[in-house]
């Protein structure tokens, strides 16, 4: 397999790792409870997902 001949520069391997970050999640707000949700997945705090019931809620002891 050919290897690289000279050594890449710190800004050439730089400018490629430009697009590696991470990123924060987008949230949005429940429809039934209003508490803070990630998109397409269903409400932690009530179990809805788009104005319906989707899974039951655990029983809080």
């Amino acid at each position: 397999m050919p290897n690289p001949k000279r050594r890449h520069s710190s800004t050439r391997r730089d400018k490629r790792r430009t697009h590696d970050k991470a990123v924060a999640p987008q949230l949005t707000t429940c429809s039934n409870c209003g508490s803070a949700v990630v998109y397409h997945h269903v409400c932690p705090e009530c179990g809805y997902y788009r104005g319906e019931l989707a899974i039951e809620p655990k029983a809080e002891a």
